[in-house]
């Protein structure tokens, strides 16, 4: 069969997959759309979540990060991995304990103001936004290389189909779809991962093919210092050593770890267990199904640099293979030939030759092209599209139910219209996803960032500069009050989106002059969102020691949330 046909067997199959479970689980009710019922079990759960976690900047921009830079990579799997550890330890468990069903309920309920709901609101809707761009970004970039079809055209086919099924059985049919999609995602990930293991290194686990030998030249060297030796000998700098600035480096893996700490739609999947001990034991098989893609990126990364050197530089270009005439037609690899010898060639910035690079390529294609690029069979490159589909839809969906309920919920239900009815919330929780998932399709047709990762990092700075301080606080303060968090809240994602902005959308550098050189102490905009972390600390503990306490009553609510034991009763109040 061809490689077209295996696509569409694949892709189809879970396509079917995934709507067929969203009409089983429509849901009835807000309770069901918005934490499905609070019964789903720890194990299912767990699973959810780590789909609901691995988006597409996980999936397809990390492993092809670490393939461009090397050792700097290590930012995505440090800030990522450590991020949700503290969201575990210190979110999770207080919150569940609160019993509420959306971030901003929290905040509104513990911070007693309408104005701080609002602010929460507002809040999500650019943290989820953003990150919404990113996934559909996802979605059009692999149904492009999937159909040969515009990256536009495959965002909007993504889009609707992550509005049917997330829209139709809100938390309920996406708890039960990501299931099914982490099901997919996993064996997408580390099967391909295991064939290239064995063919460049003879091991079967792909994390000892990383550290172990490299088999397929001449003779066995160790495969870290193959990796090494290429880059060097193209004029790259070593593959594990570190290049970036050790400030950004530093602030981005914190961003990226309160950022995951503060992201309301992986807090609002441990909502739909039955209590704090189910909390735990969720988030224990979360962590679980997250390491065993995550452990396997840094090799996956390794593997395919190794592969798209010796596969296209030095090669005439009529003698390029197949797969490198696919990528080119979508525009996810390019070449030059600036000598006229029609030979690919691939520079780095300390070579010596008098040509420059004459290939370039995005680092979001780098997962797509590998079983290609190692030769691997077609119905492993069409699961592996499949995973990649699945990774950007799985964490479009649950971002669209938190932008719906935070509209319809907080917003409509708490604050404009308290008399709205169970049905009308529902109906507006849908509207509110049309609305927002159209914003997030034009967003993913002219994204923000150079490749995924990128544009999820700006969403990551947006949560650790705004929800991250709020919670914390909230959880272990009882001092700080509706003044502080307002003015927290709002001085964090102010200067945070506010940095982005200008140094993303609006400065222009004079002749002669980079934009790093007018960046705040050098640091770049995907790292801001750490100041704007500091920031909302700041002014938050400041105006709440100048203006009057929090009630007696929240500070009771607020002792209460702190002793998350034997809190199992008290949950399904």
């Amino acid at each position: 069969m061809s490689q077209d046909l295996w696509n569409y067997i694949f892709i189809g199959l879970s396509f079917a997959l995934y709507i067929g479970i969203a009409i089983r689980s429509r849901a009835g009710s807000t309770r069901e759309y918005y934490t499905a019922g609070g019964g789903v079990s720890p194990f299912a759960n767990g699973m959810a979540t780590a789909a609901d976690w691995m988006s597409a900047a996980t999936f397809i921009s990390m492993a092809g990060g670490i393939a461009a830079s090397g050792y700097d990579g290590s930012r995505f799997l440090m800030g990522w991995t450590g991020g949700f550890v503290l969201l575990t330890v210190l979110m999770v468990p207080y919150l569940r304990k609160f019993s509420k069903a959306t971030v901003p309920d929290f905040i509104g309920d513990r911070y007693y103001s309408k104005a701080a709901r609002l602010v929460a609101v507002i809040c999500a809707i650019f943290v989820c936004m953003t990150y919404i761009m990113g996934q559909m970004r996802g979605v059009g970039v692999v149904f492009a290389q999937l159909f040969n079809i515009e990256i536009s055209t495959g965002v909007i086919i993504g889009g609707s189909i992550v509005f049917f099924y997330a829209g139709l059985g809100g938390m309920k049919g996406i708890t039960y779809t990501q299931v099914a999609q982490y099901c997919v995602m996993v064996f997408a990930y580390t099967i391909p991962a295991i064939f290239i293991s064995m063919l460049l290194t003879g091991n079967v686990i792909p994390q000892l093919g990383l550290i172990g030998d490299y088999t397929a030249g001449e003779q066995a060297v160790p495969f870290l210092q193959k990796i090494n030796n290429i880059n060097t000998e193209l004029g790259f700098a070593e593959y594990t050593s570190g290049k970036m600035n050790k400030l950004n480096m530093f602030l981005i893996t914190a961003v990226l770890m309160c950022g995951t700490a503060g992201l309301p739609h992986v807090i609002v999947r441990f909502f739909t267990v039955k209590n704090v001990k189910a909390v735990r034991t969720s988030a224990c098989w979360t962590l679980f199904f997250i390491a065993i893609i995550y452990l396997t990126a840094p090799a996956v990364g390794a593997f395919s640099r190794v592969n798209l050197i010796g596969n296209l530089n030095g090669i005439a270009q009529i003698d390029a293979p197949q797969w490198f005439l696919d990528f080119s037609e979508t525009g996810q690899i390019t070449w030059e030939d600036h000598n006229d010898d029609g030979v690919i060639q691939l520079y780095g910035p300390e070579h010596k030759a008098a040509a420059s690079n004459e290939l370039t390529y995005g680092k979001d294609m780098m997962v797509m092209a590998n079983p290609s690029m190692a030769g691997l069979p077609r119905w492993v490159i069409a699961l592996l599209m499949t995973g990649c589909v699945a990774a950007a839809l799985s964490t479009a969906a649950g971002l669209l139910l938190v932008l719906s309920t935070a509209i319809s919920h907080d917003l409509m239900k708490k604050i404009i219209k308290p008399d709205l009815s169970d049905k009308q919330e529902v109906r507006s929780a849908r509207a509110a996803s049309f609305v927002a998932l159209t914003v997030g399709i034009y967003f993913g047709i002219n994204p923000p960032g150079n490749f995924i990762a990128q544009t999820v990092a700006f969403a990551f700075g947006l949560a650790a500069a705004s929800f991250f301080p709020t919670l914390l606080m909230g959880i272990f303060s009882k001092r700080i009050n509706r003044e502080g968090a307002i003015a927290g809240m709002s001085m964090g994602i102010g200067f945070t989106a506010a940095y982005i902005i200008y140094f993303r959308f609006l400065f222009t550098a004079p002749e002669g002059k980079s934009v790093e050189d007018f960046y705040l102490f050098g640091i770049v905009p995907e790292a801001i969102g750490f100041v704007g972390m500091l920031l909302n600390f700041l002014v938050a503990g400041v105006v709440s020691h100048l203006t009057p306490e929090p009630p007696q009553e929240v500070q009771d609510m607020v002792e209460n949330i702190r002793h998350p034991q034997g809190a199992g009763t008290a949950a399904d109040h």
